[in-house]
């Protein structure tokens, strides 16, 4: 099994699954992606979510948002609550996404990382409200970060991308339901990272 490594130049581990992964570096611009971000971490309405990991309560090392259509109750990802309605910046990223997605987004979970502190543990997006295959939409913003996904029946197989200021990463085919991903903590200095995952929720 090939190592774990990254090349600058590509950007990711070699054999990455075009079959799983899609990448799409520098949707939006160096400027207008971080006027974006700045405008989305002043205004977006930050939670910390408080999370049961085998039997204990634990609290996300992440603020997360939830906003969207008001059909796209989704008790699974920010609690028992409706999502936050839509903003004007969150529609114009979401019109950029869904012609390269094929895909009209009903939702969008906002992910912010203060530092190399926070992160997401492996997991997959498998809830029930997201179908069996869901497409999801993964906007960067801010610190490049490693992506990593790892097979679920063989952790061995795994890879890595680097996740660029103002990408664009489409999650597709059996990804949710073989594999699980994750963005790790870092023991380097990280700054501040804003990640958008459009859904659709049924």
């Amino acid at each position: 099994m090939e190592q774990l490594s990254f090349f600058k130049e590509e950007g990711h581990t070699p054999g990455l699954p075009v079959s799983l992964l899609d990448y799409r570096p520098e949707l939006f611009g160096a400027a207008e992606g971080g006027a974006l971000m700045e405008r989305l971490i002043k205004e977006s309405a930050w939670k910390q979510r408080i999370v049961k990991m085998y039997d204990k309560e634990v609290v996300t090392p992440r603020l997360t948002a939830w906003y969207g259509d008001p059909e796209a109750y989704n008790y699974t990802v920010q609690g028992k609550s409706a999502p936050l309605p839509w903003t004007d910046d969150l529609l114009l990223i979401r019109e950029k996404v869904e012609p390269i997605a094929g895909i009209s987004f009903n939702s969008v979970l906002l992910n912010y990382y203060r530092d190399g502190n926070d992160s997401v543990a492996w997991h997959s997006d498998n809830e029930k409200a997201l179908g069996t295959h869901p497409v999801i939409a993964s906007v960067t913003f801010g610190q490049v970060r490693n992506f990593d996904i790892r097979n679920k029946a063989d952790h061995g197989l795994k890879y890595s991308i680097r996740l660029e200021h103002g990408s664009l990463m489409i999650m597709k085919g059996d990804l949710q339901v073989n594999w699980d991903h994750r963005i790790a903590k870092s023991v380097r200095p990280m700054k501040e990272r804003l990640n958008l995952t459009f859904r659709v929720v049924i």
